[in-house]
């Protein structure tokens, strides 16, 4: 009962129920293939743009919290959506692709469409570094 009236207390947390998906105002001027466009789509552009897709479960604090910060950081990384900005860690994108961070674990677990293969994991570091250079 204490759980079931702590639950509907946080509810009225405001944080992490603003999901806005500014406009997107510029994309990196030539991908180096739509293949790796496609790969960013499904396993970064949630967390790393403008396109967010808001699962359920944001509405529902205390998930909505952390999603609300995981998109918030993302996009204050690197955001494919604001390109006109300065993106500082670009040329680090295909490192975190090789080295397992990115797209994270627990991210994985709720979104089966952003688990790449090895291959296309290999695919999107490659396009990462040719589009986006690389730090490595």
């Amino acid at each position: 009962m204490l759980l079931a009236g702590g639950l509907v207390l946080i509810q009225a947390v405001p944080y992490g129920r603003d999901h806005t998906n500014p406009p997107v105002m510029v994309e990196p001027a030539t991908w180096d293939a739509p293949v790796t466009r496609q790969l960013a789509v499904r396993a970064c552009f949630d967390c790393h743009s403008n396109e967010t897709a808001w699962p359920w479960y944001s509405h529902i604090a205390p998930m909505s919290w952390f999603v609300q910060r995981d998109v918030d950081e993302g996009r204050e990384e690197l955001n494919f959506s604001q390109w006109q900005r300065e993106q500082e860690e670009a040329d680090k994108a295909a490192e975190t692709v090789r080295d397992g961070s990115m797209p994270p674990r627990q991210y994985l677990l709720s979104h089966s469409a952003a688990r790449l293969t090895d291959a296309q994991l290999a695919d999107l570091a490659r396009g990462f570094a040719a589009t986006l250079g690389d730090d490595d």
